[in-house]
């Protein structure tokens, strides 16, 4: 059964969508978001608990404290690993073509009837079957990295997207985890555990119980007085005992499995 994500800035139109969402015996949750803001943020929330969207249905015009319309929001979460299926739900009609050129898999007219709303929800089935099942691709290329997904994170109140690639190394914080990138770092609320499960096929190697660090930013491997750290950037991470051979070992297999530039040790 599907899970889905209404998103309107009128309350009564998202209130009465919701409603009308939830009496569809092929869905089985129905999560409402009065802006693109509060959108983002559940599926931040999603990410972060491994639990599947598998649509949105928002209005196109709709705007939120980001700044971002319904057709912005449409375009970033192409940048999630496993991005929901669309639906624009609205009042206008001059903007089916844009709809579908990012993607929507339907545009349906307000007011809502609930016969053309039930075949857009038959839509978002087809889409969601047509849809590879996670790390497909990854099995018919094991050598193929993973494509590149975006994490929403809160900046004084406004929404930014982080490249997983732009991730360097990641900290735990108790029920945070800070993700440090060249242009700064960002605490976003999940687990290093279940971030270190997800993110382990895109190249992120355990180091410490409390550090996650993506092998394509390692520098350098050191080793001073039996002790192991890596250098990422210009930050020197040190690498528990425990995660010593593993490291060392998973390095070098993957620099000579990528015919990369030697990694220089010390």
């Amino acid at each position: 059964m599907l899970r889905v994500l209404a998103v309107d800035d009128d309350v009564t139109a998202v209130e009465e969508l919701a409603r009308l969402l939830r009496a569809d015996p092929r869905i089985a949750e129905v999560a409402v978001a009065g802006d693109t803001a509060a959108a983002l943020r559940d599926l931040g929330r999603r990410v972060a608990a491994g639990r599947r969207l598998d649509a949105v249905f928002c209005d196109i015009r709709m705007s939120g404290p980001d700044g971002l319309d319904g057709l912005d929001f449409t375009r970033l979460l192409r940048g999630f690993a496993e991005p929901p299926a669309v639906v624009f739900v609205t009042a206008r009609e001059d903007g089916a073509v844009a709809a579908y050129e990012v993607g929507a898999v339907d545009y349906v007219l307000k007011p809502v009837r609930p016969h053309r709303l039930a075949e857009a929800v038959r839509r978002v089935e087809e889409a969601v079957r047509r849809t590879p099942a996670p790390h497909a691709a990854a099995e018919e290329d094991p050598a193929a990295p993973p494509p590149d997904e975006l994490i929403p994170v809160e900046l004084g109140g406004r929404t930014r997207m982080v490249s997983r690639n732009a991730v360097r190394y990641v900290e735990a914080h108790g029920d945070y985890v800070r993700l440090h990138t060249a242009d700064g770092s960002y605490l976003v609320r999940m687990s290093l555990v279940s971030l270190a499960r997800r993110w382990e096929p895109a190249g992120f190697i355990r180091i410490h119980r409390s550090t996650l660090v993506s092998a394509a930013h390692i520098t350098e491997l050191r080793f001073d007085d039996g002790r192991v750290a890596v250098k990422v950037g210009d930050d020197v991470l040190q690498v528990s005992r425990r995660h010593s051979r593993h490291v060392r070992d998973l390095l070098v297999r993957r620099f000579h499995r990528a015919a990369a530039p030697p990694l220089r040790t010390r």
